[in-house]
């Protein structure tokens, strides 16, 4: 199964609400997801919830899941790719600016069953391994050792490590290695995390350690599930 994630912020002259509004409201109903191979398909808006984000890079992310990578081919191929999600874009995203990721989802703490309209949040945590540490060695530290750090962080509701597929290296170097997913039931749980000795002393440190830091970021968003949690 493939997991990708695209990271898109709003056309110039735009509003994020009004970007936000437009994906949710149009693009996803009327374009997205009426490509026939896409199996699960969410959004997530992005929300102010205190992450250090100078100047967000990006205002939402939607995650679709693919079969295979015969599916995906065929989703561009398309009709309902090419006549109209791909028209649509232009119309409220900055395309230019868009960041798209292959991953395969390895989940560390499955957590509640998923539902259709969930009430938590959901902190994106993108990464970028140091200069010299190979891939394979950096996925199996965010597996075996960072993980667990991660898994006892207060408050943490589910936890999903998707990491960058390799066809992403064929040509040269991907932007990000993983993107770490952590839900919370609220802004105020993930406050409370952020501030705890588990994360300030323990995770955090150790997300510096194998991470280049000027690549990290780092975004809070609330789901809408557009095509789940079950798959069609």
């Amino acid at each position: 199964m493939i997991h990708q994630l695209i990271f898109a912020r709003p056309k110039p002259g735009m509003s994020e609400p009004d970007f936000q509004d437009y994906w949710l409201k149009v693009h996803a109903v009327r374009y997205a997801s009426k490509i026939p191979q896409i199996r699960r398909y969410l959004i997530g808006t992005r929300i102010d919830a205190g992450v250090p984000e100078p100047d967000p890079l990006f205002s939402g992310v939607a995650e679709i899941w693919l079969s295979n990578e015969e599916e995906q081919l065929a989703s561009l191929q398309s009709k309902e790719f090419l006549e109209g999600a791909r028209v649509d874009e232009p119309r409220w995203a900055a395309f230019w600016a868009t960041l798209g990721l292959d991953t395969t989802g390895h989940v560390l703490l499955e957590g509640p069953p998923l539902q259709r309209q969930p009430s938590g949040i959901k902190l994106y945590l993108l990464l970028k391994r140091r200069e010299g540490i190979p891939l394979q060695a950096f996925r199996r530290y965010l597996l075996e050792v960072h993980g667990p750090l991660g898994l006892q962080l207060p408050g943490l509701r589910r936890y999903l490590q998707c990491h960058v597929r390799d066809g992403f290296y064929a040509v040269g170097e991907a932007r990000f290695d993983a993107v770490e997913q952590l839900w919370f039931d609220d802004v105020e749980a993930l406050t409370r995390m952020r501030k705890s000795s588990q994360y300030r002393e323990a995770f955090e440190p150790d997300s510096k350690l194998i991470a280049e830091d000027r690549y990290r970021l780092a975004m809070a968003v609330r789901e809408h599930w557009i095509i789940g949690p079950d798959a069609r």
